[in-house]
């Protein structure tokens, strides 16, 4: 897919972060673009953010709507609206993510249902919702699953997200395996720190995932978190760094160069398990 123009793409978590950066890129390219959100105030920020822009002509249209990736209905009719508004969709952002953390045996049932409707269920409700779609269609489609470094590498206090993105990353290997060959192309972004809200996330905690037994989680650790997303790349960057991997078909798409070294580490450790075991 090098062209963009007069396509049509569905983002979720596009009220902010990585998801607006996409929709801006994309609409740049000439696509037409569908935010999604659950925040329904930011949502509509986004979008006159992006009508007021001063574009070139060669940009899409913008249209949003309400959705929580985490219910499969919600996200079926999302892509029964999209498809009416604007005709084939072509570009699948999944992109929609919330972060929550602690000790692993602290960790409230909650939160794990929580992570995991989101970030886990919520690519999954988006595969099921679009690919059928996409293969009927048979035009030259994209999907780009987010997950993060943290799908690659585990870190303390991070069990749920690390898992729910491990799995992100190993959907998004298994559905590349199984549209190899077809006109439908699959990457993984696994961005590093990137100026988001992330840790603000519980925000959008839904009441009835809130549990009565609060999580311990370190009130320096999270001083030097947000500091470091402060600090983090801008979410601009990680766009254009997604459509370049879209045009070339990459399906692992990282962000922060000295993931290399980090990953290499892992990698290596792995391979030297195999050390001395028989041939």
């Amino acid at each position: 897919m090098q062209n963009f123009q007069g396509l049509t793409a569905f983002v979720t978590g596009a009220a902010s972060g990585i998801g607006l950066s996409l929709a801006r890129a994309l609409l740049a390219e000439g696509a037409n673009v569908m935010l999604a959100d659950i925040e329904t105030e930011a949502l509509k920020h986004a979008v006159a953010s992006l009508e007021a822009a001063d574009r070139a002509a060669a940009c899409g249209q913008v249209d949003s709507l309400i959705c929580d990736v985490a219910n499969a209905d919600a996200v079926g009719d999302a892509a029964q609206r999209t498809i009416a508004r604007f005709g084939n969709v072509h570009v699948l952002c999944n992109n929609a993510g919330v972060g929550t953390g602690g000790p692993l045996e602290e960790v409230t049932t909650e939160s794990w249902q929580w992570i995991i409707g989101v970030n886990l269920m919520g690519v999954v409700h988006g595969l099921q919702a679009f690919i059928p779609h996409m293969k009927k269609h048979g035009e030259e489609a994209h999907i780009v699953n987010t997950a993060s470094v943290a799908g690659m590498l585990c870190l303390p206090h991070m069990g749920p997200y690390c898992a729910t993105k491990f799995a992100v990353v190993a959907m998004t290997e298994t559905l590349a395996a199984e549209l190899a060959g077809s006109n439908i192309g699959v990457s993984v972004l696994c961005p590093m720190w990137v100026r988001t809200r992330i840790h603000e996330s519980d925000r959008n905690r839904p009441a009835s995932l809130r549990g009565t037994r609060p999580v311990n989680v370190d009130p320096a650790r999270r001083s030097e978190i947000a500091q470091v997303i402060a600090d983090g790349l801008d979410p601009d960057a990680v766009a254009a760094t997604v459509l370049s991997g879209i045009r070339s078909r990459r399906l692992h798409i990282f962000t922060h160069r000295e993931n290399e070294a980090i990953l290499s580490e892992r990698f290596d450790s792995i391979l030297a398990a195999f050390a001395g075991m028989p041939k």
